[in-house]
């Protein structure tokens, strides 16, 4: 629902509200809601923001090999401290968080660069070289782990200053990666199997998930998001590429994805029912692929199963505060009070 500024003065006058008091309701309206309607402006600020990002990331080509590592060190500093500046300008100076906020992410987002380039230039590496800035983004590597720790800390010391909830996304992204980087660290060794690798991913995306529970709704704005995504990614990419031998096994995989899904209601994040439902899919494909490969019925029963999903989903759309009301109820008091949502902001 959109709400204009005249609509809040003709909504404060039916309820005897003055004119100063409903300028100082949609003033704080405004200032709590700061960065997060994405009107064209918004959009235009973004795009430009993750075309700098990606143009500094996955999409840097090989030729910057060729400045060596204390060409690709002054060159990203030069950018952070450009970016840095004009982000400083628009957001102390000219109160526009939004570009001034995207442009202190786009700051942080140079760390992993600065630090290849001064690893390259010592040639100093925690488990050998690496490889090209660009391997960085295709290889697990434990080499890059400084490049991870040093972008968490610049994502966390700007923070500190500038309340700008996307600056958590490098810092989550980061923590994503490390998840697979540590793993040769882990194991004190480059050669270690796909299984260890999944296990690590596995457990570090339940502690990110752990990190986001802990943070959510316990200030004014939302800083957890990019945490649980990508900690998702963590966990449920860990989980999901495990193989199993038995049916045992790929049914509590199931059972998992079903509890993520009634975890996004407790949670209020969705993140946990997209990736719940494409779990519970991909159990559904492997009973028609592999175990009833040869029914005659068993698809049928699935498109009975999948309309009654899309009607249920429809039920809840519209009346989903009935629903997770309802379903919350059942929980017991001690359960309910763990919700983020019950959490009074410190």
């Amino acid at each position: 629902m959109k709400v204009t500024k005249e609509d809040l003065h003709r909504a404060a006058a039916q309820i005897h509200l003055s004119p100063q008091q409903a300028d100082s309701l949609w003033a704080a309206l405004e200032a709590h809601g700061a960065g997060s309607s994405f009107n064209v402006a918004n959009v235009a600020y973004y795009l430009g923001a993750m075309i700098v990002i990606a143009a500094m990331g996955w999409l840097m080509t090989t030729a910057w090999e060729q400045f060596g590592g204390g060409g690709i060190l002054l060159l990203s500093l030069l950018y952070a401290a450009l970016f840095a500046w004009a982000g400083r300008t628009l957001w102390f100076g000219e109160n526009m968080h939004v570009p001034g906020g995207l442009l202190f992410t786009m700051a942080v987002c140079m760390t992993p660069l600065a630090i290849y380039g001064l690893e390259r230039m010592l040639g100093f590496w925690p488990q050998g070289d690496p490889g090209t800035y660009r391997d960085y983004h295709i290889w697990v590597k434990g080499s890059w782990i400084l490049m991870e720790l040093g972008t968490i800390a610049a994502g966390l010391l700007v923070l500190r200053f500038v309340q700008f909830p996307f600056l958590t996304a490098p810092i989550s992204f980061s923590l994503w990666y490390m998840s697979m980087d540590l793993t040769p660290i882990f194991f004190g060794k480059n050669d270690f199997s796909w299984n260890e690798r999944l296990w690590v991913s596995l457990l570090f995306g339940m502690l990110m998930v752990a990190a986001a529970y802990f943070m959510d709704q316990r200030t004014g704005k939302d800083y957890s998001f990019w945490l649980y995504m990508f900690g998702m990614f963590a966990f449920w990419g860990g989980l999901s590429l495990m193989e199993s031998g038995s049916e045992w096994g790929k049914f509590i995989y199931c059972l998992i994805n079903v509890g993520l899904i009634f975890l996004s209601v407790f949670l209020d994040r969705r993140v946990f029912l997209v990736l719940g439902a494409l779990g519970v899919n991909g159990y559904l494909g492997y009973l028609a692929y592999r175990v009833f490969r040869d029914s005659i019925l068993f698809p049928f029963v699935l498109v009975v199963l999948g309309i009654l999903i899309i009607f249920l989903g429809v039920q809840y759309q519209k009346n989903r505060n009935r629903f997770e009301e309802a379903l919350v109820s059942w929980f017991p008091e001690s359960l309910r009070e763990l919700r983020p949502a019950n959490r009074a902001p410190r």
